[in-house]
């Protein structure tokens, strides 16, 4: 199998995964995930918008981070490419808008002021990661702030990883190594944190600030860059 078709195979297979257990892990009487440094990142990616901003939060899921986003006025656009996903926020949040796009299709052109990416970055393969950061840039307006984070090599268990690689590579599976293809039927890929770092820069984006969890996400905080053909510089 060549590796663009076994990639798609998988992607089709995660979306299936969280449509399945939407329900269960989401539903109205599953818990609020409160990750101390998640809460953090976030209070301060808001702390840097106008009043009345707009806020992209892409693979937002059931809307487990709507909450934050809505007490500070704002309005926002919620992404999943999880149908199910979205039922649940659309229920929870009616006053709120959702679509079903995925990372890698989305086509804004300077619509937010901000976006985020929480918990969902490792669903995306090193192929796609160029392409869905140059998507958060092209959909940020001028100076726009990005906040995402991934879960890395870096943080993760490598005995596990390499494992998986091992495994994956014994059936015949075109895999890299960082990707762990069978991890609870969805496809995880962990990047280091310098991999990132280079991705979010080429991108064309300026990092403000790092951070990690206590368990395995790797926390980044960005700004769009200018663009050096609109600078005074280049007139």
């Amino acid at each position: 199998m060549d590796r663009t078709t076994w990639l798609n195979e998988l992607r089709l297979k995660s979306e299936a995964s969280y449509d399945q257990f939407a329900p269960l892990w989401y539903g109205e009487n599953s818990p609020l995930y409160d990750n101390p440094t998640h809460r953090r990142f976030i209070r301060e990616f808001l702390r840097l918008l106008s009043p009345h901003s707009t806020i992209l939060d892409a693979a937002c899921g059931a809307g487990r981070y709507e909450p934050y986003l809505l007490e500070k006025g704002h309005s926002t656009l919620g992404i999943d490419q999880s149908q199910a996903m979205l039922d649940l926020a659309r229920a929870k949040f009616p006053g709120v808008r959702f679509e079903k796009v995925g990372l890698q299709e989305m086509a804004w052109q300077s619509a937010f002021d901000g976006a985020i990416c929480m918990d969902a970055m490792e669903n995306v393969s090193p192929e796609e990661w160029p392409i869905v950061l140059g998507n958060f840039n092209r959909a940020l307006k001028s100076q726009g702030y990005l906040y995402f984070t991934a879960e890395t090599f870096d943080y993760a268990d490598e005995t596990e990883i390499k494992l998986a690689f091992d495994k994956a590579r014994q059936a015949g599976l075109p895999v890299v190594f960082g990707e762990i293809p069978d991890e609870d039927d969805v496809y995880h890929y962990h990047p280091t944190n310098q991999q990132v770092r280079e991705w979010t820069q080429q991108a064309g984006f300026e990092i403000l600030k790092e951070g990690k969890s206590k368990v395995w996400y790797y926390h980044l905080l960005a700004r769009k860059a200018p663009d050096p053909k609109n600078s005074a510089a280049y007139e």
